[in-house]
């Protein structure tokens, strides 16, 4: 390759459909050469060798070439630092432009930021798309140009934006691509990065029409396949977030809703960095006096609180790597409220399990349980699992599933009392609020 070409950089956007920074490439009139890069800073950091994310990854990049050698295409796949690879790259090749989406996340903006810097110095141009969201940053905003902070008058704002907006998913002829010429590649094997196969079954990239439309009817049901299971697809880009979100449109706005809560906490992550530190959303939060009890922690996340509903939720994640959304909320609020176990435990515990781990949904998704997030409810909501077990699983399907030993003399006690619990943590919060 003598000429000049175009690099596009696969991140969180695994797919040719509707993807906008490729579309954006390929409209350049250069030649597109593409690459994945299985990162080594982000890889270094999980502690699971069958980490079931990098199963997928590795999978849907293998599907992301066959796909492209349709077209006369093919992945070009790294394993390394991406400053490195980019170094290499530019010693071989005459890139004059990379193209890729926006990553929000503390790592993925300094690390872009570093590759933008770099590309600088060899006169190279770094491009980046808005794709994994509808709406980014500051396109919904208050009338006097400050973020919400709250779901209700954001998604209201979000939505006459979006019915009047173009946010169309966009097509493209890619038979007629100009690719650049594709060179013998190699995926590098799980093994030889360090990883092993998953046996964790991935959820479809797709969902039947029926799941979006009874989803307000069923969507708090564990123990009924409810939900669209679409969070995997949706956190690695291999769907459109345009195309589900014009399909909710017409046919269901409680769907709809949940993909602009996706919207809202990526807002939140961009104005509020604090919360990329581990810093609470509402700062006087920050003074709670947690217990941290570590044997309590451990008894959590290996599903033996003696709360059945908790139990469950906990054992399907370290079997699935999937919780049912109402479970992730009873599970946290009981870990944050019953134990008084910092939520930053919770959330790292998650980040490490969930398949579907989006660190603004799972910030959010946390703070929200422990009353220091974008809530306009007091701190003293404190889900009763009994309660909610009665409510959503009235008949223990759910719960035997998981549980098998429910019904058993061999079924843990509780290890704290929800009365007591409870009293305990408004206490807690109320000190701690009241010094502020």
């Amino acid at each position: 390759m003598n000429n000049d070409i175009a690099v596009f950089w696969f991140r969180r956007d695994l797919r040719l459909f509707d993807n906008r920074g490729l579309i954006q490439a390929l409209s350049s009139g250069l030649p597109v050469f593409p690459i994945f890069i299985f990162d080594t800073d982000i890889l270094s950091k999980l502690d699971n060798a069958s980490d079931a994310r990098v199963h997928f990854i590795h999978n849907t990049i293998h599907e992301l070439d066959i796909e492209l050698k349709k077209y006369g295409s093919s992945l070009q796949v790294f394993h390394g630092k991406p400053i490195d690879v980019f170094r290499n790259l530019l010693n071989k090749y005459k890139v004059s432009k990379v193209y890729t989406n926006h990553d929000y996340e503390d790592y993925g903006r300094k690390r872009d930021q570093e590759i933008q810097q770099f590309l600088q110095t060899q006169n190279c141009d770094f491009s980046t798309c808005k794709d994994i969201v509808i709406f980014e940053t500051n396109e919904v905003l208050k009338d006097d140009g400050l973020p919400y902070t709250i779901f209700t008058p954001y998604s209201k704002k979000w939505k006459a934006r979006f019915f009047s907006d173009t946010q169309r998913p966009v097509s493209f002829d890619f038979k007629k691509a100009n690719w650049a010429a594709s060179e013998i590649n190699s995926i590098p094997s799980l093994e030889s990065m360090g990883f092993k196969p998953s046996q964790i079954n991935f959820p479809a990239s797709s969902c039947a029409d029926s799941i979006i439309l009874e989803y307000a009817q069923k969507r708090d049901l564990p123990a009924v396949h409810g939900t669209s299971r679409l969070g995997l697809h949706l956190r690695f880009g291999t769907i459109s977030v345009r195309q589900l979100a014009m399909k909710a449109s017409e046919i269901s706005e409680t769907f709809l809703n949940e993909l602009i809560w996706r919207d809202f906490y990526h807002m939140i992550l961009h104005h509020f960095p604090r919360i990329n530190q581990g810093k609470s959303f509402k700062p006087a939060y920050d003074g709670i006096q947690w217990r941290n009890n570590e044997e309590e922690f451990e008894k959590w996340c290996n599903g033996n609180t003696g709360y059945p509903i908790v139990d469950a939720g906990m054992r399907e994640l370290f079997h699935t790597g999937f919780m049912h959304n109402r479970v992730r909320m009873i599970v946290a609020s009981f870990l944050c409220k019953h134990l008084l176990i910092d939520w930053r435990w919770g959330e790292s515990w998650f980040a490490k399990h969930l398949l579907d781990f989006d660190f603004a949904a799972n910030n959010g998704g946390w703070q929200w349980a422990a009353g220091s997030g974008c809530d306009a409810a007091p701190y003293f909501r404190i889900f009763n699992p009994y309660l909610q077990t009665k409510k959503f699983d009235a008949n223990g399907e759910y719960i035997r599933k998981w549980v098998p030993e429910f019904d058993s003399l061999t079924y843990q006690q509780p290890i704290v009392q929800h009365e007591f619990a409870r009293a305990r943590c408004l206490e807690v919060y109320k000190m701690a609020l009241q010094e502020k």
